[in-house]
């Protein structure tokens, strides 16, 4: 059964006001309307998700596998100088539906990453909790 949700735009595509780029039973890539380059598009998995962790494996690697081929059409339509991929999960997902950001990258383009004040930690602990969880499944 597809999982929806009423009040999500990326749940009812004829609501979308852009173009479709590509389309299959498990996922869809449209024209993001707000693009950092030209080129922007948001993949998404056709069935409502909100976070990474949620995503059934079959429906993730399939992601994965469109993800590489939108890499190589940007690749070859805009020679780019790199690309990004990018996802926000949890309440830094304004759409509140899984949907990966891809696109061309230029040097001087702008684009970067911004990072809050305040002192972050690094340690052995931390990587030894993280490698736990991730070993646990």
């Amino acid at each position: 059964m597809k999982k929806i949700r009423e009040n999500c735009i990326f749940c009812h595509k004829e609501l979308l006001k852009t173009d479709i780029v590509y389309e299959d039973d498990l996922v869809m890539v449209f024209m993001d309307m707000d693009p950092i380059n030209e080129g922007h598009v948001l993949l998404i998995p056709k069935d409502h998700y909100l976070d990474m962790d949620e995503i059934p494996d079959e429906v993730l690697s399939h992601l994965s596998m469109v993800a590489k081929k939108l890499v190589a059409a940007l690749k070859d339509i805009y020679c780019p100088d790199g690309y990004s991929i990018m996802q926000n999960g949890g309440r830094f997902n304004d759409i509140g539906h899984f949907h990966l950001h891809i696109f061309p990258r230029y040097d001087g383009d702008g684009f970067g990453w911004v990072y809050g004040k305040g002192s972050k930690t690094v340690s052995a602990d931390l990587a030894g909790r993280i490698q736990e969880l991730v070993q646990k499944g």
